[in-house]
């Protein structure tokens, strides 16, 4: 009987991986070698023809071996990729990842620790309270305030109270690691609804601005319709928040935006809460895309008001250079963690927990999932605040600088001055037809990859800038292009 292959942990894990890496990482640079530039060219046709023929069968009667297989589908992958690392891949709220957080993503898949019970991940689930609630307390700070210092206590796990593993002051605030925006607003209205439960049904009210995932949860969950409020600035407009809460019956619930997915702007967050907190109503605040200027200390202050709300979403793989996924809902009164409880004998008996066994199962919806907490540590440890600001304001800059061309460039039009690092523009005189026309092109002939924004009535080409390493003769390039394919 033949040897079975390799694994990636134990003591012998290490030599195992050492010669696949190599593998790995001179595909990766073929791949990328092959493509040429920040997206394959020739339309998902071509690119799924040329994958295949790359690959082959994918799932061959006899095996072509482990160096065979990693060469010849991670090179088809990288050379059909879209690459956020390239400064002219700038559609999206997609962040090239640091290399070190991809180093430690790889020590997670190694190691494979399974976050649904202590047994399993003994000292990831450490980690994953540690690093929680450092980042807790970067929202709402130790007397509610981001930023402010922390005082020591007990790391803590949702959803036990009274169990040994509590944190020893009350009012303690905690954050649960999820996939991103999307599991973090769902998981908000979650906690929203069985908090008011006996209220009635919860009522969601968000502006026309919000993340569609939001009305997509309050469907999941079963709740009302959603109201939606006016955003006519591209901003939720708190007079109208003001008019939609007056007498709307039952428990409401607001959402506010930081960083909005079209053009990153920051709903008035302070007004927003005054609103709320006269009506009565709960505030969760979709910060996805801008908490990371809490990293900055000359932004934060855009965030003002973050530390009012009930619970906070926050996306490290967008303002965070993570690999995908980097999640986290922040929860400021850990009592609404409550109704996560859950019992299943073999993950959290009673005897193990009153013995002192830390009890996972609070902490998500999920039950088997990834340490994603190891590369956001190791991230936070290696750059800390001020690095990870430095990086938050290079991206702004770029912004900023950006927008500040186009406004001075007559064959454009400027949407407004940047709030965090999207820019909105289009070719002065051009069609809406036509915008659309060119990021098509630009994207078949694999030279660019830019967004699309309705805002105003109009259709918008969209530069969201998250790489640092971006120069300003690149985005002088990526004017270039447009102009280029501008005439029909």
């Amino acid at each position: 009987m033949s040897n079975p292959p390799p694994l990636a942990g134990g003591p012998q894990g290490p030599q195992a991986l050492r010669p696949l890496l190599d593998t790995v990482l001179d595909a990766l640079h073929d791949g990328a070698t092959a493509r040429g530039g920040p997206l394959p060219a020739g339309g998902p046709h071509t690119v799924t023809t040329r994958l295949r023929e790359l690959t082959g069968d994918p799932l061959p009667h006899h095996g072509t071996g482990p160096d065979t297989a990693l060469r010849t589908l991670v090179q088809a992958l990288a050379e059909g990729a879209a690459d956020p690392a390239d400064p002219l891949c700038a559609a999206h709220l997609h962040c090239p990842p640091l290399a070190l957080a991809a180093a430690a993503d790889l020590a997670a898949s190694a190691l494979n620790p399974s976050m649904d019970s202590w047994d399993q991940a003994p000292a990831a689930s450490a980690l994953e309270t540690l690093v929680t609630d450092a980042l807790a307390h970067e929202v709402y700070g130790a007397t509610g305030h981001p930023g402010q210092p922390r005082r020591p206590g007990r790391p803590g796990h949702p959803g036990q109270p009274g169990r040994p593993d509590q944190p020893d002051r009350p009012g303690h605030p905690q954050a649960l690691v999820t996939t991103g925006g999307t599991e973090a607003n769902q998981l908000a209205l979650l906690l929203a609804r069985e908090s008011h439960a006996s209220e009635g049904p919860l009522q969601l009210i968000t502006g026309a601005n919000a993340h569609h995932s939001l009305p997509r949860a309050a469907w999941l969950l079963g709740l009302p319709d959603p109201v939606t409020v006016p955003a006519p600035t591209g901003t939720l407009d708190p007079a109208a928040l003001d008019e939609a809460l007056t007498d709307l019956p039952g428990p409401k619930l607001v959402a506010a935006t930081a960083g909005t997915t079209d053009a990153g702007l920051i709903d008035p967050l302070p007004e927003i809460a005054d609103v709320c907190e006269h009506h009565g109503a709960r505030l969760h605040i979709d910060a996805a895309y801008g908490a990371g200027l809490l990293f900055s200390p000359t932004r934060r202050t855009q965030l003002t008001g973050l530390d009012r709300a009930a619970t906070v979403t926050l996306d490290l793989h967008k303002l965070g250079w993570q690999p995908v996924a980097a999640g986290l809902l922040v929860v400021r009164d850990p009592a609404d963690l409550t109704p996560l409880t859950h019992h299943a004998d073999y993950l959290n008996a009673d005897d193990d927990t009153e013995a002192g066994l830390p009890d996972l199962l609070g902490r998500s919806l999920r039950t088997t999932r990834r340490p994603d907490i190891l590369k956001i540590a190791v991230t936070l440890k290696a750059l800390g605040r001020t690095g990870l600001g430095t990086l938050v304001d290079q991206v702004c800059d770029h912004a900023q600088e950006f927008a500040a061309t186009l406004h001075a460039h007559p064959g454009f039009d400027l949407y407004d001055t940047p709030t965090l690092s999207t820019v909105l523009f289009r070719p002065h005189g051009v069609s809406d037809e036509h915008i659309a026309h060119i990021r098509r092109t630009l994207l078949t002939r694999g030279r660019a990859v830019l967004g699309r924004a309705r805002m105003d009535g109009r259709l918008w080409l969209k530069a969201t800038l998250l790489n640092p390493h971006t120069q300003p003769g690149d985005l002088a390039q990526l004017l270039k292009l447009v102009e280029g394919n501008t005439s029909r």
